[in-house]
């Protein structure tokens, strides 16, 4: 025992504990130094690894751009679609002939519902309203001149019922038919002037109706189609190529065909299938007082006759079957992507024992009943037509 307490023994005890203190010191230096410099070089790794990863895309997108022009990584807008729906009706006699019975004249008739202007198109006027362009073909006069041409029959109207045609939310009208000259150059004329008067646009007759809906512009062409001549032929593919190199689209209008006939001569079809070649985008037909066919030619569609519609010719004609036929286009950045079609079956009187002028949409069995009319037409054209856009 008394060797522990010897001065000796203490001297070792102390020199061992400085040196297991020197040697603990030691190795935690070295491992503070160890793991600094592995986390250090692990930062500047990362760095110079993300570095080179953002100089590689910028290089890459510099490239990309520097050869197309196009931006990749920015956002790409959106194609502008634009749809347009436009309505199509048949033979507006907005007078009568001087010869008829006035008291059952459409004159009459519309005195007698107090002048009104709304009167004549009350029944459709809400469906002309809800789509973006309505155009009518007007089988008469305007004028008061009582110069009538050596000819069956003659109409005119008073220059007020022009007043019916904008507050129908009609918006062009045909004059290019047989009795646009009923009353001479003065009722031409007067005609045209009256048009002006009520700004309503007109196009046939050497007129063409220029005319922008949203981003689309359209052109609307009218021809009298008594014959497809080569001479005729080549101004009508003259014509409808002109206005396609400078308009969206192109519509055309024929006053052609057999009066009474339901269905369309060679005539008919051989100029309605130049005006699609030649780049009309729809072509639209009046004149034979009926409801004829409809074609779809190179996914264009032909309206051979849209029948009568507020005739004044007629104060009670056997057949007053007609319909308002609308068509759906769709455009992708001013390029047509869909072409739809539908007709509304009407009947050109609101009642169904004489004609009181009031074009009226049908229900129930009167409206299945001419729409299947309009489908037997069409067996010949194998195409069905339906009340929906298809």
């Amino acid at each position: 025992m008394s060797n522990f307490k010897s001065p000796k023994f203490k001297y070792v005890i102390l020199l061992l504990s400085l040196i297991l203190l020197l040697i603990s010191c030691t190795t935690l230096y070295i491992y503070i130094r160890t793991n600094s410099y592995k986390k250090t070089h692990s930062i500047s790794s990362n760095l110079t690894t993300s570095n080179s990863i953002k100089n590689t895309k910028a290089h890459a997108k510099s490239n990309f751009i520097a050869k197309t022009g196009v931006n990749k990584l920015e956002h790409k807008a959106l194609p502008k679609t634009t749809k347009i729906t436009i309505s199509a009706v048949g033979d507006c006699t907005i007078g009568t002939d001087p010869k008829f019975n006035q008291s059952t004249s459409l004159p009459a008739v519309v005195k007698r519902n107090g002048n009104s202007k709304y009167y004549l198109f009350k029944n459709v006027r809400s469906i002309f309203r809800k789509d973006n362009i309505t155009i009518a073909n007007l089988e008469t006069t305007f004028t008061t001149s009582n110069n009538r041409q050596i000819k069956k029959f003659t109409f005119k109207g008073n220059p007020a019922f022009a007043a019916s045609i904008p507050t129908a939310s009609i918006d062009g009208v045909n004059i290019s038919n047989n009795h646009i000259h009923d009353f001479g150059v003065q009722g031409f004329k007067d005609t045209i002037s009256t048009l002006k008067k009520f700004k309503i646009p007109y196009f046939g007759e050497g007129n063409v109706w220029e005319t922008k809906y949203k981003n689309i512009r359209i052109a609307f062409l009218g021809y009298t189609g008594w014959s497809n001549s080569p001479s005729f032929l080549r101004k009508l593919t003259s014509d409808i190529r002109k206005y396609k190199s400078r308009e969206d689209i192109v519509i055309v209008t024929f006053h052609w065909g057999i009066e009474r006939t339901y269905t369309p001569n060679s005539t008919q079809r051989s100029i309605a299938h130049t005006a699609i070649d030649a780049g009309a985008t729809l072509v639209i037909g009046h004149h034979p007082h009926v409801l004829q066919s409809v074609e779809q030619y190179k996914g264009k569609y032909i309206c051979y006759s849209l029948g009568n519609f507020c005739f004044g010719g007629n104060s009670n004609p056997p057949d007053k079957d007609t319909m308002i036929f609308q068509t759906r286009l769709t455009f992708k950045d001013k390029k047509l992507i869909t072409n739809k079609i539908r007709v509304i079956p009407c009947s050109i009187s609101s009642v169904s024992g004489y004609n009181n002028y009031c074009p009226t949409p049908l229900s129930g069995y009167n409206k299945k009943r001419v729409l299947s009319k309009i489908n037997r037409l069409n067996i010949h054209m194998k195409f069905k037509l339906g009340t929906k856009f298809k």
